[in-house]
């Protein structure tokens, strides 16, 4: 250990390991063979990188992504180690040259892609049999499962590394595995009795925000607007949902450029070089970004769609705070996006992995649905335990009330039992609220639980759905098109008299809110000039081809469907429509008015602006114009001698939301808990914490009395977290 201490401070400046660092370096040194699993930011690299330079030879690294390789071999040159990589961006000349000095023994580490050691049915692994390899490292190692998305064939001709080079160590690292996937990534890669080391997958400087799937885009600006000079990543699920999203963030003033697999080498090395240096403050990427991103300082990471399953999310979040400091992942669910991705699921022929894919896709809904600490659901996915109450995720820092749901859980489940379990959410609510659509047959109008539930909207059912199947009393059933089933707890609710009491949301925690859209997007108005709507679109479907550019860089369907909606009569009315900027209102306003004024005149319509909502100027505060992201500006005012109550006021923020502000500083150690109250009575508070199972701050409150605030309280928990931090650094 002493030597290998003595180069991690010589070649990379640290003084200690982390984590499980120093176990899994001594492990490699020893010949065995390992597998570790650390959360991104955890600093697997070091794991390989110091015992390559403790063992004699060169160590092997394989890894999937070219620009991380770069970043890594330039890092360790930097740090004046010989290091170099082979890939396809090199030309023959610079591989030859590399080859060379990999023969001559004058390379540490030498990073290749997997496709290199498949290519001509293993060429280059048996040229490596005259080299003195010291170690082979899987980085990326659940690449090699087929249990996930991140799957490349190229991977599967890896097994056969521990054949031809038995008494080789192999270390296969990764941040992204549930148990199924360690056990496929050891077996496909033949690791002989390997010691697994699995580091906490808890990130607590990471809040965890769920919100409903409803104005994303006025949310996100909203949000970017608060966090004018932070880095972060919005993830979308298509290629076309970055470009849409980009191209709508840049009309409102936001530093921003999308990324997917779709735009060329050069296009995609250009737009990650900005991000990485700053250029680029936000990022709209699809899942193709991020992997080989070491990017410290990311300060939030915004979900606009649903992830496809748990490791996806937990990953893609981890791009977040890197550094240490506080930071947020924000994710926006929606159902819609669960059916989606139920298709995307099923895998042809392969009725295993279509089970699998679905069941993960459940968790990651169960993840969004339930009202339950959201670190705690992750840590436990991952066969973590944690104590729930984290206070730093919506779901905890939300305030509840209790609901007595038995009757309208009765009326729900005898409607489930009388249509015999065959339908799904949407029928079910129909049926209940009386609804006389055309799927609602007359057979069922004659029965006795039709339209027992119309005194209660749409919105009621669909919570008091997601609260049955969450807490047992109801569930899907499997496939892409579900229905609701009913359970053990559903008999007992029906014919045994058992009551229903859940917890319902009094005050919800977001990370950002705002007016949502009063756009009139009601089934009986948008009905009505639903002609004038696909008129619309045809307008703008042949402008777009006139200046040869997609359609929605005129304007998006959600402009449209205001201009439906609200009848816009001249270009003052119509500065009123989302996406209608000053430029647009000249180049394209007499286009869409014509239109407009036409179907007006034809079906005697006048115009409802008045009845929006002014749009909302996203313009920025002069005074703010310079002010970093709300947890730093929240920081300078404190520091200039603002009270929590003078801030709030001042940035027109809670003083709740302040005070986990400063809580959140306490916790990194940038502010002192004796700044903000009596340090001698923390000791109190701590006692208490220890004792309980969960920790609670209102249980704490309780015990200690009035001569405690909450805020007091939760510095005190915040303080402790940094202690605790603090000695874990050793």
């Amino acid at each position: 250990m002493e030597k290998s201490l003595q180069i991690l401070q010589q070649y990379f400046g640290y003084d200690h390991f982390r984590l499980n660092q120093a176990n899994a370096v001594e492990n490699v040194i020893a010949k065995k063979d390992t597998f570790v699993l650390m959360p991104t930011g955890g600093g697997k690299s070091l794991c390989y990188q110091v015992p390559a330079l403790v063992l004699e030879g060169t160590a092997i690294v394989i890894s999937p992504l070219i620009a991380l390789m770069k970043d890594q071999v330039d890092a360790l040159r930097v740090n004046g180690i010989s290091a170099a990589f082979l890939n396809s961006s090199m030309n023959p000349n610079e591989q030859n040259e590399t080859f060379r000095q990999l023969k001559e023994g004058k390379l540490k580490l030498l990073y290749i892609a997997p496709e290199k050691l498949s290519a001509d049915n293993g060429h280059f692994l048996d040229l490596l049999k005259d080299i003195n390899i010291s170690l082979f490292a899987v980085d990326e190692a659940h690449c090699v499962s087929h249990w996930g998305h991140d799957f490349r064939p190229d991977y599967l001709f890896l097994n056969g590394i521990k054949e031809q080079f038995p008494e080789t160590p192999i270390i296969a690292l990764t941040a992204s595995a549930d148990e199924i996937k360690r056990q496929d990534i050891i077996k496909q890669l033949n690791l002989d009795d390997p010691t697994v080391l699995v580091s906490s997958f808890d990130r607590a400087n990471i809040k965890y925000f769920v919100q409903p799937k409803r104005s994303v885009l006025n949310h996100i600006i909203q949000y970017l607007k608060e966090h004018p000079n932070d880095s972060g990543i919005i993830y979308c699920l298509s290629r076309k949902g970055t470009e849409d999203l980009a191209y709508n963030l840049k009309e409102n003033g936001i530093n921003a450029a999308f990324y997917h697999a779709g735009i060329s080498s050069a296009e995609r090395a250009q737009v990650q070089d900005d991000f990485i240096k700053d250029k680029t403050h936000v990022m709209i990427a699809t899942i193709a970004f991020g992997m080989g991103i070491d990017k410290s300082n990311v300060r939030f990471v915004i979900h606009a769609d649903l992830p496809k399953n748990i490791e996806s999310y937990y990953q893609e979040t981890g791009r977040a705070g890197r550094d240490g400091l506080p930071s947020e992942a924000i994710l926006f669910y929606s159902n819609a996006d669960v059916m989606k991705l139920k298709k995307f699921a099923l895998v042809e022929g392969n009725e295993e992995q279509s089970s699998l894919m679905l069941r993960k896709l459940q968790q990651m809904t169960d993840f969004s649905e339930m009202q339950k600490c959201r670190r705690q659901y992750l840590m436990e996915y991952f066969g973590e335990s944690h104590p729930g109450n984290c206070n730093s995720c919506d779901y905890c820092l939300s305030d509840f009330e209790n609901w007595d749901a038995t009757t309208g859980a009765q009326k729900l489940l005898s409607a489930v039992f009388r249509l015999k379990e065959r339908y799904g959410k949407n029928l079910i609510i129909d049926f209940l609220r009386g609804s006389k659509g055309v799927k609602i047959t007359d057979y069922m109008k004659r029965m006795p639980t039709y339209g027992i539930g119309s005194n209660s909207d749409k919105t009621f059912w669909q919570n008091l759905i997601k609260q049955l199947t969450i807490n047992g009393f109801l569930r899907d059933s499997d496939g892409e098109f579900s229905v609701l089933k009913l359970t053990e707890g559903s008999n007992e609710v029906l014919f045994k008299g058992k009551k229903v009491n859940f917890q319902k949301v009094k005050e919800l925690a977001k990370a950002v809110t705002v007016a949502e859209l009063e756009i009139a997007y009601s089934t009986n108005e948008l009905d009505a000039n639903i002609e004038l709507f696909d008129e619309l679109r045809l307008l703008r479907r042949q402008q777009a081809e006139r200046e040869n550019v997609p359609p929605y860089v005129i304007l998006s369907d959600a402009s449209l469907l205001e201009l439906a909606s609200y009848l816009p009569q001249n270009k003052e009315e119509l500065n009123q429509i989302s996406g209608f900027g000053a430029f647009k209102i000249e180049k394209y306003g007499d286009l869409f008015l014509n239109a407009i004024l036409e179907y007006c005149k034809k079906n005697n319509l006048i115009s409802k602006i008045s009845e929006k909502a002014p749009k909302k100027n996203h313009t920025q505060k002069q005074e703010n114009k310079n002010l970093g992201g709300t947890y730093t500006t929240t920081f300078q005012m404190y520091k200039d001698g603002n009270s929590v109550e003078k801030i709030a006021e001042i940035r027109s923020l809670s003083v709740q939301t302040i005070q986990n502000h400063l809580a959140n500083f306490v916790i990194s150690g940038a502010i002192k808990a004796s700044e903000l109250m009596d340090i001698s009575k923390i000791e109190s508070v701590i006692d208490i914490a220890k004792n309980q199972n969960l920790v609670s701050l209102k249980a704490i409150k309780e015990e200690l009395g009035d001569s405690y605030s909450y805020f007091k309280i939760n510095i005190a928990v915040a303080h402790h977290k940094w202690q605790e931090k603090d000695a874990a650094v050793i």
